[in-house]
């Protein structure tokens, strides 16, 4: 094992305990301590998810497939892989379920801890630090599927019992980690989405003061409101504080769309790319803090040009975060196909035991990301007709009508009887075979995504000239 080296903040640079600035660059490990529907599959929320699996399978075969899931889906293996690409970060996202129990709040679970530990030490072992990020909150900090939140409000923001439940667990992670150089830092709140935009600023400087109590050694990695693209409430700069952008372009998560071309009435190329890159780090360049992009990337749909659209567009940005020195996390390492740099193949036991459920999620357009709306559009199409009708001005947080509709009917309204059809797939599973089916989430038995790991190790390359 190499020695790590501890993080701060120097000026507009991440730098380590010598003075050498620092370009975190690596992927986000979604959908292991938070799964989320696209990455592995089923429908809904992680905790509908859950439920009715362990209603189909019985704890003992449910327990089973869980703890596979979780010890194959990140091993040894995967963060030798990415070692091998030149990778030195890895963010971790993780649900607060792992950790606390909404019957027993403010009761910590330590295998939850145990567990994050794993993945830490698999990454300082292979030389890669990693960033802790509370993807799922107590509330549910956004009104989207990945905090799991199984209704289109953020109650996070209205209830401060569940705010004192995130600032204890983050006083409790900071205790355990504060003496790990491997940990790069915390990023305490996946995109936060807080309607009123009141909340958040409060919010997050007291939760700064309650792990700066704790430990002062790690960076912040501070994610902006409406989903970690607006900074406006920052009034002052932490210290040893990162504010961190989400960049997802439009051509590569709209479907259909052409890079360089028209998506949606608007033409993008790499001068928009960048002038969107610009517009959503203002505030960093503007404080003079350092810029880490926390997600970003395209889906592959399987369209030979689109993906070869897409891949030039990952390249784009790639190349723009270099000009501007700029760290970065792709998003994702792993899923069943569309947007990780690692994935189960079609042949996969877990793939072909949801294929029914699969293709009547595809068909419905279930999935928030990467999901069509073309087959639901005869019922999309009267709603949003009648609300431009009776409701002209109705532009509902973040987003407005059209994806306000679209959340409730697509990824609410149909999401959760499909949850079922998904549980139905393994009606007659034992503990075994359960335990087999998570397998297919191991390294050996994925298969990577070679033009983009080839991409990535260019582009790793280039960076360490």
């Amino acid at each position: 094992m190499s020695v790590a080296r501890p993080l701060s903040v120097g000026g507009d640079k991440i730098i380590d305990d010598t003075g050498t600035p620092v370009l975190l660059r690596g992927l986000g490990l979604g959908g292991w301590m938070t799964m989320e529907n696209f990455i592995t599959g089923y429908p809904g929320t992680e905790s509908q998810q859950r439920r009715a699996l362990t209603r189909v399978l019985g704890a003992e075969a449910s327990n089973a497939f869980f703890e596979r899931f979780l010890t194959d889906f990140f091993a040894e293996a995967d963060a030798d892989y990415l070692a091998s690409l030149g990778v030195n970060c890895l963010r971790v996202p993780f649900s607060y379920h792992h950790f606390e129990d909404d019957a027993a709040p403010f009761t910590l679970k330590e295998q939850g801890f145990a567990r994050l530990d794993s993945v830490i030490e698999l990454c300082a072992a292979a030389g890669i630090y990693t960033i802790l990020d509370l993807h799922a909150a107590p509330g549910y900090q956004n009104q989207n599927w990945h905090s799991d939140n199984p209704s289109h409000w953020a109650h996070f923001w209205t209830h401060p019992h569940f705010q004192d439940r995130v600032v204890h667990l983050w006083e409790a992670l900071a205790d355990r980690y504060r003496d790990n150089p491997w940990v790069a830092g915390y990023n305490p709140l996946n995109e936060p989405a807080d309607p009123s935009g009141e909340v958040i600023g409060p919010f997050y400087a007291r939760l700064e003061r309650a792990i700066r109590k704790v430990d002062s050694r790690h960076i912040l990695f501070l994610d902006g409101n409406r989903y970690s693209t607006d900074f406006s409430m920052f009034t002052e700069v932490f210290e040893d504080t990162v504010y961190t952008a989400h960049d997802y372009a439009l051509p590569g998560i709209a479907n259909p769309s052409r890079y360089p071309g028209e998506v949606r009435g608007k033409h993008f190329d790499r001068d928009v790319i960048e002038a969107t890159f610009l517009a959503r780090t203002e505030f960093m360049a503007r404080t003079g803090t350092p810029i880490w992009i926390g997600e970003f990337g395209p889906v592959y749909t399987g369209d030979p040009q689109r993906d070869a659209g897409c891949y030039r567009l990952l390249a784009d940005q790639l190349q723009i975060y270099q000009e501007h020195g700029a760290s970065w996390s792709l998003w994702t390492y792993k899923d069943i196909g569309l947007q990780g740099l690692v994935h189960t193949p079609a042949e996969s036991p877990y793939l072909q035991r949801i294929a029914p459920a699969l293709a009547k999620k595809r068909r419905l357009g279930t999935d928030s990301w990467g999901g069509s709306e073309q087959g639901t559009r005869q019922v999309l199409d009267p709603i949003e007709d009648l609300f431009a009708t009776e409701f002209p001005d109705f532009d509902p947080f973040p987003w407005g009508a059209k994806p306000w509709i679209n959340l409730l009917v697509r990824h609410i309204l149909l999401a959760e009887p499909l949850v079922d059809d998904f549980a139905r797939c393994f009606n007659g599973v034992g503990a075994r075979q359960a335990a087999e089916l998570a397998g297919s989430f191991s390294f050996d038995q994925c298969v990577p995504r070679e033009q983009l790991a080839n991409l990535l190790r260019l582009q790793l390359s280039r960076d360490d000239r």
